[in-house]
């Protein structure tokens, strides 16, 4: 494996900014909930099913809201580039946030958390999409699960300033944290300038050189002195998105072109599962569910920041191995894990939950930290896979469509559960649980291995023809017999660097 050179840390770094703006800006509400400032504020009963249907609206009209930015980065990604579209997402995200930061009442904190949720909609999308599109092939996945890690550590972050700001002042409790997820959109903002343009989007634009400039810094390294590695990966992309400029691009190819449809089924299947695994609606009540444990006080917030500690720990040890391992094979063995752990939650609350039973309320806690260790082993490959199977023509337009059902199944399974866990409690883990051993089997029958293939090899796996394959070892490209063909289209000065090595 290539060493990161210290300005590939630096992109990498920057867009990552991105997905810890959607992880802080998503979860700060999970602890906002967990502060008894809140309630206070707003005048709410937190026991109440008034209380909970007002929780239960404000996750679902920012997961709307989500939804709907996640369609609308497309057109701004193909038209105006990855790199300006995160520059809008990051503007529209910090205005956003900034709003229910300065939220009065109950009424404009539901309807700017709309707001928010489509800024962060749009620059979670955008994520994966940049990338991908500026990864190694052997790195791809340690490199776009990055956008997994990145909200993740969002996450955590947002959990442990809930804590430490438990016991400050009854309005500084909950809306400093607010406050402060306006930080990162800011920075992202602020650091933009100093990335380039995805080379991918550059040759589909026509910007061969420049493209090649930017593919050539990104993967250069001191084992490969003659950017051979960069030569081959720079004909494959050009052989390939000349190609694809036979194809109509438009939304209603995805739905007539039979390999597209595949992908656009299976990548919304891929991320409408993963919420439906449960882990939205348990981790957007998780201090309401640690409450009815038995925990009082900070210990809701303590246990949801362990919880977030654990999860991302997870997800960095997931993005390591999966280039290793694969990515079907983590989820295949995932899902049936996951369903196994859920009807040992439901047989445990429902002889435990609301008791005394100081043993088997702490077999409870242990069984959801549990869960979140396996949870997290699967989520980055989805997020992946998801987003790496798209022709460049289609990347923007299939990781809309395949976020948008992650953000219809988070809407899904958001908006009742509030008032699910107080009226049917330890049910909706069987309920959780059935829809892991579907998914499960979904993946099995139907989800195809994707490690080690550059993206443009990607499209064999759809029916789709591959115009050129690259060697093994990532140095040169296979058809060789056909190097003064591919010289006439890319260029002389990369087939003779191939040509060296292959013929």
């Amino acid at each position: 494996m290539a060493r990161t050179s210290l300005y590939n840390a630096w992109v990498f770094t920057v867009v990552c900014f991105a997905g810890y703006s959607y992880g802080f800006g998503f979860s700060v509400f999970v602890t906002t909930i967990g502060q008894p400032g809140f309630y206070e504020y707003f005048e709410l009963d937190p026991t109440t099913s008034y209380t909970a249907r007002i929780l239960d609206a404000t996750n679902a009209l920012f997961n709307f809201g989500a939804a709907f930015g996640a369609l609308v980065q497309s057109p701004i990604a193909d038209k105006y580039g990855r790199r300006i579209a995160l520059a809008v997402a990051g503007a529209w995200s910090l205005i956003g946030t900034a709003l229910v930061a300065g939220s009065v009442h109950v009424g404009m904190m539901i309807a700017v958390r709309l707001f928010q949720g489509f800024g962060l909609g749009m620059i979670l999308a955008l994520v994966p999409l940049y990338l991908n599109e500026v990864a190694p092939p052997r790195q791809r996945g340690l490199i776009a699960g990055l956008t997994v890690l990145s909200f993740g550590t969002g996450y955590l972050v947002c959990s442990w300033v809930a804590v430490g700001t438990y016991n400050a002042n009854a309005t500084v409790q909950w809306r400093l944290p607010l406050g402060l997820a306006c930080l990162s959109p800011l920075l992202l903002l602020l650091t933009l300038p100093t990335i380039p343009e995805t080379p991918r989007y550059l040759v589909w634009t026509g910007k061969k050189e420049e493209a090649w400039a930017v593919l050539r810094r990104l993967h250069h390294n001191t084992e490969d002195p003659e950017d051979r590695q960069a030569h081959a990966e720079f004909t494959q992309i050009v052989l390939q998105v000349e190609h694809d400029r036979e194809m109509k691009v438009g939304w209603i190819q995805i739905f007539k072109i039979p390999s597209l449809r595949k992908r656009a089924l299976l990548c919304m299947f891929l991320l409408f599962a993963t919420p439906s695994t449960g882990i939205i609606g348990i981790s957007n009540y998780l201090p309401l569910i640690f409450g009815g444990l038995g925990l009082d006080g900070v210990l809701p917030l303590v246990m949801y920041g362990v919880w977030t500690t654990i999860g991302t720990s997870m997800a960095l040890m997931s993005i390591l191995i999966v280039d290793r391992v694969g990515r079907r094979s983590l989820m295949v063995w995932g899902y049936p894990v996951l369903a196994v752990l859920l009807m040992i939650q439901a047989v445990l609350q429902s002889q435990f939950l609301g008791t005394d039973n100081r043993g088997g309320l702490a077999a409870c806690l242990v069984f959801l930290f549990v869960y979140i260790l396996v949870f997290q082993l699967i989520d980055a490959p989805a997020f992946i896979w998801a987003s790496e199977v798209w022709p460049t023509a289609y990347r923007a337009k299939g990781i809309s469509l395949s976020f948008f059902a992650f953000f219809v199944g988070s809407l899904t399974y958001t908006t009742p559960s509030a008032l699910a866990f107080r009226n049917i409690a330890w049910r909706m883990y069987l309920l959780y649980m059935g829809l892991c051993l579907v998914c499960g089997a979904i993946i099995y029958f139907f989800i195809k291995e994707t490690k080690g293939l550059p993206l443009e090899e990607l499209a064999a796996l759809f029916g789709d023809e591959v115009v050129v394959h690259i060697t093994a070892d990532g140095t040169g490209i296979v058809e060789d017999g056909e190097l003064d063909k591919v010289a006439a289209i890319v260029g002389t000065e990369h087939v003779e660097t191939l040509g060296s090595k292959t013929l």
